[in-house]
């Protein structure tokens, strides 16, 4: 009997509906920092992975403003607590030396470490029959969060918010040559003078001390004491991280090697598809007729903080502007505010830097607000605070389309200098453009290829072919140290060898010679 039509689109649904299910993963993605930045990043992925029918758990310090299909909240509200208490002295910490910032930060990595794992929700979590195909942590002075994944059976994958640093380079076996690889917490090139890699190395090998010796020791107490049912070893089970996706590109830094399970992702959080503006940020735009100024210090740092010189030094600074600005400012209340600012709490960013009559961005200089305003082809003034806002904009005055002041030198005419010679200076939006264009020119958007990968691992049970060798080495195995030792000694050896035996022999000539000398005369003396 021949199926009618009805019965065949209902076989075909069923069929298609088998398929979805058969292809879908389950994922946790963990989220631990309470920096917003951060959280953008990586919840731009735990929804690309949950439109892709995928089932997303997300363990952050955030709740979702509103319920998503496919994703579940675990929020640990510890970690938000105690993150903006360190973020409200963010000013005063960033003045220290830079060896005390970096105690300082690894100092609050492991709390905030401890903190999660310690909240309730987590514990619950950890305590459910629940299954994972993968574990993706954020690599952020966390170490001992991957544990996770071994507790859920599942591949670790790695999401390095901050870009490409040892923190999560190690985990797949990266080369991070120092010869022209700059520490992220640097403001060096690629091309760096023999006093800058001088400078480079010293710093590098403070941190591998540092890391090794000090921190690291600290993070596997905490893996041991939350995942005591763990079998593998804490340097191992970071050395089998099966994928890492790295908040960068290389068309917005420098060429250096990867290994084949780091796979660049930067701008994921970009949203290609474009929101209607609110109603009164619209008008305020497209009535500016000398174009417009978008300025925010991010979500660390609020502009209120500020210290009164250096927000009065913001305000005599647009007010001479023919332009109108957009000004992140977290009080509505500002005394002395100028005709030509709008203020606000909050912005949708993202679509600002779209607008075509938003010409430029003031910015901190972290990794996304770059990244966004590379993206829409607007230049930026940077005022960096801490971190690698230094090295960002340390990148885009080299390349032509940044300018920097700094926060201590930060007055009214020098912003106001650094402002007029960026939008006065048709260089600087030929250079953003162009590196615009290097950066969408990709067969795919960052989010699919994160996407991609991801499930790669997930099909291929933790892609361990992708593992690189070098992660079973120790530091002198890498290095090839020993080999060198051997070969070049070697080779030394037998030369020096060979000297010390032509030496003698040659010594032994010489004396030879001498006696031969000496014996003519006596033999003279016998024949008279």
């Amino acid at each position: 009997m021949k199926p009618t039509a009805g019965q065949t689109r209902f076989v075909a649904l069923l069929l298609l509906c088998f398929l979805s299910c058969a292809s879908a993963y389950n994922y946790l993605v963990v989220l631990h920092t309470a920096a917003r930045s951060h959280y953008h990043v990586g919840s731009a992925l735990a929804k690309g992975l949950a439109s892709a029918g995928h089932q997303v758990t997300i363990v952050s310090p955030f709740e979702l403003k509103k319920p998503i299909k496919n994703i579940k909240d675990v929020t640990a509200k510890s970690v938000l607590a105690s993150m903006q208490g360190r973020m409200a002295n963010l000013l005063e910490s960033s003045k220290r030396p830079i060896i005390e910032q970096i105690i300082n930060f690894h100092e609050m990595g492991i709390e905030i470490t401890e903190l999660l794992l310690s909240e309730p929700s987590v514990i619950e979590l950890m305590k459910s029959n629940q299954t994972f195909d993968a574990v993706i942590s954020e690599v952020f002075l966390n170490e001992a969060h991957f544990g996770l994944a071994e507790h859920f059976k599942a591949p670790l994958i790695g999401l390095g918010t901050f870009g490409a640093i040892s923190w999560n380079t190690d985990l797949v076996g990266s080369p991070s040559p120092p010869s022209y690889v700059p520490s992220a917490l640097l403001k060096f090139s690629d091309h760096m003078t023999l006093v800058e890699r001088v400078g480079n190395l010293a710093f590098l090998t403070y941190e591998y001390v540092f890391l090794n010796y000090f921190y690291l020791p600290r993070q596997e107490v905490l893996y041991r004491k939350h995942f005591p049912n763990n079998k593998q070893d804490f340097y191992e089970m970071r050395k089998n991280t099966a994928l890492v996706l790295l908040n960068q590109h290389v068309s917005l830094s420098f060429p250096r090697p990867y290994s084949p399970n780091m796979i660049e992702v930067g701008g994921m959080h970009i949203n290609r598809k474009r929101q209607p503006l609110p109603k009164d940020i619209q008008e305020f735009i497209e009535g500016a007729k000398h174009g417009c100024i978008y300025f925010s210090m991010g979500s660390n740092l609020k502009s209120k903080i500020l210290p009164l010189e250096k927000r009065q030094a913001l305000i005599d600074t647009f007010a001479q502007l023919k332009q109108r600005v957009l000004w992140k400012f977290e009080d509505t209340d500002m005394p002395g505010k100028p005709a030509n600012v709008f203020i606000s709490d909050w912005f949708p960013q993202d679509d600002i830097l779209a607008h075509e009559n938003v010409i430029a961005f003031i910015t901190h200089g972290g990794l996304l607000s770059t990244t966004e305003s590379i993206y829409h082809r607007k230049p930026f003034v940077g005022i960096p605070i801490f971190g690698d806002q230094f090295l960002n904009m340390a990148r885009a005055e080299q390349n032509g389309y940044g300018v920097t002041v700094h926060y201590d030198d930060l007055t009214a005419p020098k912003l106001l200098a650094a402002i007029h010679r960026l939008i006065e200076d048709p260089e600087a939006t030929k250079k953003v453009r162009d590196m615009s264009d290097r950066y969408r020119d990709q067969p795919q958007t960052p989010l699919e290829r994160a996407v991609f990968w991801v499930e790669h691992v997930s099909r291929h049970k933790g892609a361990k072919y992708l593992r690189s060798a070098s992660q079973d080495l120790n530091f002198i195995q890498y290095h090839n140290l020993d080999a060198i030792l051997i070969l070049y000694g070697g080779i030394i050896f037998v030369f020096l060898c060979l000297f010390l035996l032509i030496r003698w022999v040659w010594r032994l000539l010489q004396e030879l010679f001498i006696k031969k000398e000496n014996s003519k005369p006596k033999q003279k003396a016998k024949r008279n």
